[in-house]
């Protein structure tokens, strides 16, 4: 090991975290004679040496060799040097590419130590709640033992639950789970409500899914909306009528629909209209798009599943159901009324952000993943963190086989399942890879037919996925789930399995992501193990079809290739890796996009969570109600018969504002609107003094509901500023900005008008009660 270990040594990038590793080293002698009481209390003196000035980078080592001696003694786990590189790594808010099976649960334990003895908040962000819930309990003895206390986050967690969770020292939980609870804290209309205590540092498990693969959907906390959702089901039924390449074109790539003129006029004719085109139109044309793209671009077993009477998303990524997710745009509308289920009307966005915004706003980020390399310049390039291989334990052996390539999807999935079949005969466990629920069932058949018995992992039973992906390294065990399924669960050889060759996996279909493909790949050849893995492929597979289709057919044709006839050559390897390559930038481009756009709103966004954090915390308003006069009294004082119109509203006089300057005007107003609110905070002191905070707070809400929604119109409609040779995003960012202008104008309107129009009904009922209780005491 020692030698394996020696051989990176050469790596300069790395040359500085063996110095560490020895730094680290040199301390375990003197941690070992540490009682297990001294280790627990050793977090005071690292404490004390914060406070007197010494740099935690110089205490680190000390820290880390504290951490595996209480990991060795509570769960006989030592930390690897390897370990001890990836935890410095993570340390100082990078991407640590860790192979799968090289104890990354583990490696995480030492900068969550370092960081939340420096008094940071930690949250370790994993891809679900069971391994948020796996990792949080089964590190607890090594967080207790270094005087730490561990907890987990979770759905449907009570709000007290909740908020004793993030007390914790260190908070493990799903990436969504701390998304969605950051926008609920900002829509809180009290502390009491809040549960999270700051964003510090976190650690993100599976980095590259969650910042990478998610990051085109945005998190969203929606509202129920008033619709009439029986147009959905009258347009299915126009859609399935459209002929593609005559009423509509499709573009697969970009999933997206192109009406023709024939196909408009056909639209027009069955709904009864003059002019699809026109202004008023506008919401149904959204809607006929959406139907044709329900019908003809998305696919049940593939893009989603239909259960319980419900349409669920499945994530392309990691095949998970994806619960409580709906497409957005009235998408998931279509789709329901394709599937004939019931429609939901389109709901109103009450709060949204992207992961990559959400992650920026903790202090330092820092992620681990078996795959990063690729990705690197994206990691670099919007979160500001570079990626380090950090090496293996022990040597990796795996053997990787050329892909091969088959001319038809049937000609594919015969070869794979004679392969299987040959494997399984001699007992070497096999883990077949596929893209959706749709393809794994259809390769289970074939294997049923054989009489092979197998496990199908998929987002139907996704129940059982740790459990059946933890026997897939057993002798025999042949198991079929999507792509990513099991990730964060280690696949362990059982007894003699090593002696046939290891677990061989196959992957199915080459996904666009390369990190994908070896994601799979890792699942095979762990901490030394011996292992296999090949793909196979057809001309009928969708990455191919969209980005190599026409020269690999080609390639066949001048081949002679038939239907079980299978091709290996450097020419296809090569294809098809610019084919990845070519969607990569693609989605790479569009998280960018995404991005580009969503910092505007993001700006936005910060300005009026600050503004809210600050009302919750504040004592009292008046100070900020007496800055909202002034530029109520700006936003009204322009013209002086309106600005005394909109005063009598209000029920403010204010006289001879004519014959004053613009200065004298807007301080007569500004006076008279301040007075006011005094007036009427005193006479409601009584009954809530803290009312003029739930005014403002309830229509700062209201008013940026809307703006989210003014968003998503205009950035639906900023496209077309490129036909008239402007630049879509430099045009966004004007109108965001003016828009945004007028919403605090609103705000600070709607502020006045709601609360100097407040009446203390309760009072007044119970005056009215009180005369007519005397009333019927003198008639008696």
């Amino acid at each position: 090991m020692l030698n394996w270990f020696q051989s990176f040594s050469k790596d300069r990038k790395l040359k500085k975290y063996y110095s560490f590793v020895d730094a680290v080293n040199a301390f375990e002698e003197e941690t070992s004679r540490l009682s297990d009481e001294e280790l627990e209390q050793r977090k005071f003196y690292f404490q004390d040496m914060l406070a007197k000035g010494r740099p935690l980078d110089d205490l680190l080592p000390e820290m880390f060799a504290v951490v595996r001696e209480v990991a060795k003694r509570r769960l006989n786990m030592r930390h690897f040097d390897v370990q001890l590189i990836g935890g410095k790594v993570l340390f100082e808010g990078k991407v640590a590419e860790m192979k799968t099976g090289e104890g990354k649960t583990l490696v995480a334990t030492l900068p969550v130590y370092a960081m939340a003895v420096s008094g940071h908040k930690v949250h370790v962000v994993t891809v679900n709640e069971y391994l948020a819930k796996r990792d949080s309990n089964w590190m607890r003895p090594i967080y207790e033992g270094l005087g730490l206390r561990a907890s987990y986050i979770y759905t449907n967690q009570s709000s007290e639950e909740k908020r004793e969770a993030y007390a914790a020292d260190v908070v493990y939980g799903t990436n969504y789970e701390f998304g969605f609870d950051y926008l609920r804290d900002n829509m809180a209309l009290s502390l009491g409500d809040i549960v999270q205590q700051g964003l510090d540092y976190a650690i993100i498990d599976e980095a590259d899914s969650v910042l990478i693969d998610e990051a085109r959907t945005p998190l969203i906390i929606s509202g129920p909306g008033q619709e009439d959702t029986r147009i959905y089901y009258e347009l299915a039924k126009l859609a399935r009528r459209m002929v593609p390449g005559n009423d509509f074109e499709l573009e697969e790539k970009e999933r997206n629909v192109i009406l023709t003129e024939p196909g408009a006029h056909k639209v027009e004719r069955y709904l009864k209209l003059d002019n699809l085109y026109s202004p008023e139109n506008a919401d149904l044309l959204r809607k006929v798009l959406q139907a044709l793209r329900a019908e003809y671009l998305y696919k049940a077993e593939v893009d989603y599943i239909v259960k319980d009477g419900e349409v669920i998303i499945i994530d392309e990524f990691t095949g998970r159901l994806m619960y409580g997710r709906r497409y957005s745009d009235g998408l998931h509308q279509a789709i329901e009324a394709k599937e004939n289920v019931q429609v939901k009307g389109e709901s109103q966005v009450l709060a949204l952000i992207s992961y990559q915004n959400f992650f920026k706003l903790y202090k330092r980020i820092a992620g681990m993943t078996g795959t990063a390399a690729t990705a690197a310049n994206e990691f670099s390039g919007i979160y500001n963190m570079d990626v380090v291989v950090v090496p293996t334990n022990k040597p990796m052996i795996r053997e990787d086989l050329p892909d091969v390539i088959y001319s038809t999807e049937d000609g594919k999935f015969k070869a794979i399942v004679e392969d299987i079949k040959n494997r399984h005969m001699k007992g070497q466990p096999v883990l077949v890879g596929t893209r959706s629920v749709e393809k794994s069932e259809k390769l289970s058949k074939m294997l049923k037919k054989e009489g092979i018995v197998h496990e199908v992992l998929n987002a139907k039973y996704h129940e059982k996925e740790a459990e059946i992906i933890a026997k897939a390294g057993q002798k025999n065990a042949v198991t079929v789930a999507t792509n990513m399924a099991g990730r964060g669960v280690d696949i362990v050889l059982g007894e003699g399995v090593a002696d046939l060759g290891g677990l061989h996996v196959i992957g199915s279909e080459r996904h666009e992501a390369r990190r994908i493909d070896d994601q799979l790949r890792g699942r095979s050849g762990r901490q030394g193990d011996p292992g296999s893995s090949q793909f196979y492929l057809s001309l009928e597979d969708e990455l191919l079809k969209l980005y190599g289709g026409d020269t690999l057919k080609n390639i066949f044709d001048k081949l002679h290739v038939e239907e079980d006839d299978r091709i290996e050559h450097p020419l296809l390897t090569r294809a098809i890796e610019t084919a990845q390559h070519r969607v990569e930038s693609y989605n790479y481009e569009i998280r960018k996009h995404l991005l580009d756009y969503d910092n505007v709103l993001g700006q936005q966004r910060e300005y009026i969570y600050k503004e809210r954090r600050q009302i919750l915390e504040l004592d009292s308003i008046e100070a900020m109600v007496t800055r909202l006069a002034e530029h109520f009294a700006e936003d009204i004082g322009k013209d002086a018969d309106e600005a005394e119109k909109q005063l009598l509203a209000l029920g403010i006089h204010v006289e001879n504002l004519e014959g004053m300057s613009d200065t004298e005007v807007k301080d007569a107003i500004s006076k008279a609107v301040i007075n006011a609110y005094h007036e009427k905070k005193n006479e409601l002191n009584a009954v809530d003094p803290d009312v003029d905070k739930k005014v403002m707070l309830r229509v700062m809400d209201w008013n940026f509901i809307n703006h989210l929604q003014n968003m998503e119109y205009l950035q639906q409609g900023i496209g077309w500023q490129a036909l008239g040779q402007k630049d879509p995003l430099v045009e966004y960012q004007y109108q965001a900005a003016t828009m945004f202008e007028e919403m605090l104008s609103n705000v600070r309107k709607d502020f006045f008008t709601y609360f100097l129009n407040l009446r203390i009904v309760q009072q007044e009922r119970t005056s009215r009660e009180q005369k007519d209780a005397k009333r019927k005491g003198r008639s008696r």
